[in-house]
């Protein structure tokens, strides 16, 4: 049945006189967009014209979806660093200002995920959806905003907790020529963070994809991901990305920190870094300096570093340790970079290659590292065994010189060299296994009481890992102790040493089976054989 005319009338009245109000309430609103033209493009950078209000430092878009950062802001041109693939960007093309400077979504679902630093997800795991952002470059937190770092960041590395002690809110450099076990401190460290309520954050930066694969497998398979937000720039991406990366990596920390959260930011490498922007710099027309850096290059890595830092409480009591890699050239710690780092953090982490190919891994040079800070933080546990360990591995380190001469030794000198051998061999370990602070203490003791010098120095190995499995039959209230800043007292040594003795009693040097107590014969030690031998 077709509606009647009259009704068909007033539906069609009604219609258009909604469509007249909404039209007299309409009012336009208009912004004005200012817009520039690319003037020229080179690698990695475009120079702009046509944009007389841009600020240093702020976002433009270019056609395809692709931005950059206006880092020249001259008289009649932009010098503007591209953050992305610029094959399809001609002269001529449009660009537009963003109206604000570089920023990075901060977000909980952020941990776990693999992004670039434009918070784009790498990972495949959807869109990363966040309620803030924060901005790349942001002021360090001011003196009287920081508190004193007390709190130790256990490494897992007996050698470096024992004597290159790392507090919550340090930043201590790891050093070495290439392929020497730098990457592999950092990742055991954030291995070493499962059950200590510390977000890590690994920052990859002009790294090879393979490498980034393999270190990201790594902290996969070790569960190590639950707790860890991963920024890559690979080797093949824009120097722009690689000069952000850092930046964007560290507001992401500092979102945690200021949330009351303790956060582990590893930097690999600040030398990629360093070149990402030194190439920026001369193709921008920037006056070189020495070695053709950049002069400003060590305010750029210095106002990076400075942002790591311990909150007081009354500001949530949050930290940032930042543990930055840097790559030197035939062990020359005294180039330009390396340089500026070291004077930079709070101490440096040394990798020797000499070490490396004797197969003493991780090859950290005890007499090259040092940590400024984190002896204050450190455990009372380790502080009464580090100086003695640490002085008797340098006269070791001294002397061992001279035992390679086959020069006449003194007894007390093999005896200095022969319990130096065992402390080398007790801060051996392999990659990706960090020890328990139990472990590490009754090993530590072990050593300091001379427990290990009469065992085989091809059995130290073992004898070493024994202690370790021992060292889960120290008491519960001996154990609470070590996370304290109490003292050991003598009844705890006294227990953990007994611990280690039955541990390792099986290596000492044992008796012939089955034969009399007359006719037991004793098996020479390692120590013994040597020290025969060398007579």
């Amino acid at each position: 049945m077709n509606p009647e005319p009259d009704s068909l009338a007033s539906i069609f009245d009604g219609a258009f006189a909604r469509m007249r109000q909404a039209r007299e309430v309409f009012a336009p609103h208009l912004a004005p967009r200012e817009v520039g033209t690319i003037a020229s493009i080179a690698t990695g950078i475009a120079k702009v014209t046509g944009l007389p209000g841009v600020g240093f430092e702020e976002v433009l878009r270019f056609p395809g979806d692709l931005y950059g950062i206006a880092f020249n802001v001259d008289e009649t041109e932009i010098g503007v660093v591209l953050l992305g693939d610029y094959w399809e960007l001609h002269a001529g093309d449009e660009v537009e200002r963003r109206g604000h400077v570089m920023d990075v979504p901060v977000c909980e679902g952020l941990i776990g995920r693999i992004i670039n630093p434009l918070g784009r997800p790498l990972d495949g795991g959807g869109r990363i959806v966040s309620s803030a952002r924060l901005p790349i470059e942001r002021a360090a937190p001011p003196i009287m905003d920081r508190a004193p770092v007390t709190v130790p960041l256990q490494s897992g590395i007996k050698v470096i907790d024992a004597l290159i002690p790392i507090g919550r809110g340090q930043r201590e450099l790891i050093i070495g020529d290439r392929q020497t076990g730098k990457t592999t401190i950092a990742l055991d460290t954030i291995l070493s963070q499962r059950d200590q309520d510390v977000l890590c954050v690994y920052c990859a930066i002009g790294q090879r994809a393979s490498a980034v694969a393999k270190a990201v497998a790594a902290l996969r398979e070790k569960g190590a991901m639950d707790y860890t937000v991963v920024v890559v720039t690979e080797g093949n991406d824009p120097p722009g990305l690689a000069y952000i990366a850092p930046y964007a990596a560290t507001s992401i920390a500092e979102s945690f920190m200021q949330a009351g959260r303790d956060v582990l930011i590893v930097y690999d490498d600040l030398t990629h870094h360093a070149r990402a922007y030194r190439e920026l710099s001369l193709l921008l027309r920037r006056p070189p300096g020495r070695e053709a850096f950049p002069g400003d290059i060590f305010y750029i890595h210095a106002r990076l570093l400075e942002r790591a830092t311990h909150l007081r409480p009354e500001l949530g009591g949050g930290s940032l340790t930042a543990l930055p890699i840097i790559e030197t050239e035939a062990q020359d710690i005294s180039a330009y970079i390396p340089t500026n780092l070291i004077s930079i953090t709070d101490g440096q982490i040394y990798l020797s290659p000499s070490l490396f190919e004797l197969g003493v891994l991780p090859a950290v040079d005890v007499g090259k590292s040092v940590s400024r800070v984190g002896g204050k933080a450190q455990r009372a546990a380790y502080r009464a065994v580090a100086g003695d360990l640490k002085l008797a591995y340098a006269q070791f380190e001294e002397l061992e010189t001279f035992a390679r001469f086959g020069a006449r030794l003194d007894e007390n000198t093999r005896r200095i060299i022969e319990h130096g051998r065992r402390i080398r061999a007790c801060l051996k370990q392999p990659e990706f296994a960090p020890v328990s602070v139990p472990a590490q203490i009754a090993v530590l003791l072990a050593l300091t009481a001379n427990l290990f010098d009469a065992v085989p120095l091809e059995r130290m190995a073992d004898a070493e890992r024994a202690v370790r499995d021992a060292a889960a039959g120290i008491p519960a209230q001996v154990c609470a102790r070590f996370e304290t800043a109490a003292e050991l007292n003598d009844d705890d040594r006294r227990t953990i040493i007994e611990v280690a003795r039955n541990a390792l009693a099986a290596f000492h040097p044992l008796t012939e089976v089955g034969a009399g107590p007359e006719a037991q014969v004793e098996v020479k030690s390692g120590a013994k054989a040597a020290i025969e031998a060398e007579s």
